[in-house]
C-alpha cells in the first residue's frame, strides 16, 4: 500500500446521511457523499494486512452467513488506486469482478467491511463508500460504456430472462464477450428489485435507469412488458437463441395463514413497495398523505420490513408496529461469532430510527406474530398479536391492536416453478447448468433469496460458463 500507516493517521468517516426530520419529508436519497480528499484518506486506511479477508467470501455457521465479499472483489488494489489518484485503474480493478458497483455501492450491507483486518482493533475500511466513489467517477468520465463494448461479435444470440442484478450482470458480461444479448423483463421498467424492491431514498431510480441506458449503449437489447410463458413461449425462445439464462429471481413470497387473511388491506411487501416507487416516478419525490390516519403493521424484521417502515412514514401514516417472529439478537458478539464473521448483533435500520424519532418508541416487537385478522366492511382494521416461543404462538397471550394496512415482509422461498416448467427445466446444477444444454439459471432463481452482490457474482460466473460452452460447440464443428 502507498501509505501502510494510513489506518493510524485517519479515523473512519462514513458517508453522512441527512437528518431524520429532514429526510422523512421526501423520498430523495438519504446518503450524502464525502469529497475527494476525504475519500482518498479513507482509502489510505486500507492497511498492508498481508491476508486481506475482505475480498474472499467464506461461509460460516452452516452456510447461514458469509465473511468477506462473495464476489472476490480486488478491494486492496482499488483502495490503493484511489489513494494515489489513479481513478481509471481503480475503476478497471473494481469492474474486473463487479459489473454493478453503482448498485452495491449504495445498497450492499458490506460483509467485506466486517471482515476487514482493521476490525480486530477498530472500525473497518469504508469499502462500500469507496466503491461508490469509483463508479461515480467512471460515469462522469465515460469509462463505463467504454468498458462494456465487445472487441468483436461471435454471431451467437443469448436471451436473459429477468433484469435484476443477476440478469444485468450476466447480460453485461455476455455482451463484453461478444455475444448478442436480449434481456426480457415482465415489468414496465428494468432493474427487477433494484427498481421496484428498494425504495428511492436508498437507491435513486435515476441510478438504475442510468445503468439501463449504458447497457443499451453497449449494444444490449432490452424488452419490457414481456413475460416468458405468456407473451412469448419457451419454445419460441429456444428457436431464436443459442443459449437462455433464467435470472427471474426468488419471487415466491412467504405468506401468513391466519383467519381473516383474505381481507383487503393485507399486501405482500414487494407489491406495496412497487406501487410506492411507481407513485414516486409518476408524481415526484415529495412525501405524501396517502396513509394519513392509517395504522400500519409490518410483519418481518429484515431489510424489506425496514423499507416498508421508511416508506409508510413518508406516506404520512399515523403509527407503525413491526413484528419479528424471531428473538432479538444480542447487543454484543457472542463467543461463537467472532471476527472475521459478520457480527450477528442487534441493529436498528434507518426506518426503525425514523419511526422512533417520530413516534417516540421502538416500533419493533420480537418473538411476536399475528394470529387473527379482523375487518370492517371487508377491510382489515384490527389484528391479534401473540407472543411466540420456538416460532409458535403462545395461547392466551393475544393483544388486539389497530391495523389499517398490513405488509407481509417475511421473505421469499424460491423461484417460480411454473417458469421452469414452461422451459422444461427439471434439474439445476451448482454450476448454473440444467438438464437442457441450452438453458442456464443464475441469481436468486438459482441459489434462493440473497444479496445483490451474490446476484452479480452468479450472473458473471454463469455468463462465463455459457461463453465456454459456446466456444466448445464451435470447436467441435
Amino acid at each position: 500500500m502507498s501509505d501502510p500507516e494510513g489506518y493510524l493517521k485517519y479515523a473512519r468517516k462514513n458517508n453522512p446521511t441527512r437528518p431524520v426530520m429532514q429526510r422523512v419529508k421526501d423520498f430523495n436519497v438519504m446518503e450524502l457523499d464525502l469529497g475527494e480528499q476525504d475519500r482518498q484518506e479513507q482509502a489510505a486506511r486500507c492497511m498492508d494486512c498481508g491476508i486481506p479477508f475482505c475480498h474472499h467470501g467464506v461461509f460460516y455457521g452452516g452456510k447461514r452467513g458469509v465473511s468477506g465479499c462473495p464476489n472476490d472483489n480486488l478491494i486492496p488494489e482499488w483502495n490503493d488506486a484511489i489513494y494515489q489518484g489513479q481513478m481509471k485503474r481503480a475503476f478497471e480493478r473494481l469492474t474486473r469482478t463487479n459489473y454493478l458497483p453503482d448498485m452495491t455501492g449504495r445498497v450492499c450491507p458490506a460483509p467485506c467491511e466486517a471482515s476487514c483486518s482493521n476490525n480486530l482493533n477498530g472500525p473497518g475500511i469504508t469499502i462500500r463508500d469507496n466503491e461508490k466513489y469509483i463508479i461515480e467517477t467512471a460515469f462522469k468520465n465515460g469509462w463505463v460504456v467504454e468498458s462494456g463494448k465487445p472487441i468483436s461479435r461471435t454471431g451467437k444470440k443469448i436471451a436473459v430472462i429477468g433484469s435484476g442484478p443477476a440478469g444485468l450482470s450476466a447480460a453485461w458480461r455476455l455482451n463484453q464477450l461478444g455475444h448478442t444479448v436480449t434481456v426480457y423483463e415482465r415489468a414496465d421498467r428494468f432493474g427487477g428489485f433494484l427498481m421496484y424492491g428498494i425504495p428511492n431514498m436508498k437507491l435513486d431510480k435515476s441510478i438504475v435507469e442510468r445503468r439501463i441506458n449504458a447497457m443499451r449503449e453497449v449494444g444490449i437489447e432490452l424488452i419490457a412488458n414481456t413475460e416468458v410463458g405468456k407473451d412469448i413461449s419457451g419454445e419460441e425462445l429456444k428457436e431464436q437463441y443459442d443459449r437462455i439464462v433464467v435470472c427471474s429471481g426468488s419471487r415466491v413470497a412467504r405468506d401468513l395463514e391466519a383467519p381473516g387473511r383474505n381481507l383487503s388491506g393485507i399486501y405482500q411487501a414487494v407489491d406495496y413497495l412497487t406501487e410506492a416507487t411507481k407513485s414516486v416516478l409518476e408524481n415526484g419525490t415529495a412525501a405524501t398523505n396517502a396513509l394519513a390516519g392509517k395504522h400500519v403493521l409490518v410483519l418481518g424484521g429484515g431489510d424489506t420490513g425496514n423499507d416498508c417502515i421508511g416508506t409508510a412514514i413518508r406516506q404520512g401514516c399515523a403509527s407503525i408496529t413491526q413484528l419479528e417472529i424471531a428473538s432479538a439478537l444480542p447487543e454484543e458478539r457472542s463467543a461463537d461469532n467472532q471476527w472475521p464473521e459478520w457480527p450477528n448483533v442487534l441493529k436498528n435500520g434507518y426506518g426503525q430510527k425514523e419511526a422512533k424519532a417520530l413516534f417516540g418508541n421502538n416500533v419493533t416487537k420480537y418473538d411476536s406474530t399475528v394470529t387473527t385478522f379482523y375487518g370492517t366492511d371487508g377491510h382489515v382494521s384490527e389484528v391479534d398479536i401473540s407472543d411466540v416461543k420456538n416460532f409458535k404462538a403462545i395461547p392466551e397471550t393475544e393483544k388486539r391492536v389497530k391495523a389499517d394496512l398490513v405488509l407481509l415482509a417475511m421473505g421469499f422461498t424460491g423461484a417460480e416453478q411454473w417458469l421452469f416448467d414452461e422451459l422444461g427445466i427439471t434439474d439445476v446444477t451448482a454450476k448454473y447448468a440444467t438438464n437442457d444444454e441450452q438453458l442456464y439459471v443464475a441469481g436468486d432463481a438459482h441459489r434462493g433469496p440473497s444479496l445483490v452482490i451474490w446476484g452479480i457474482l452468479e450472473g458473471r460466473m454463469c455468463a462465463e460458463k455459457i461463453d465456454a460452452s459456446l466456444q466448445t460447440l464451435a470447436a467441435t464443428k
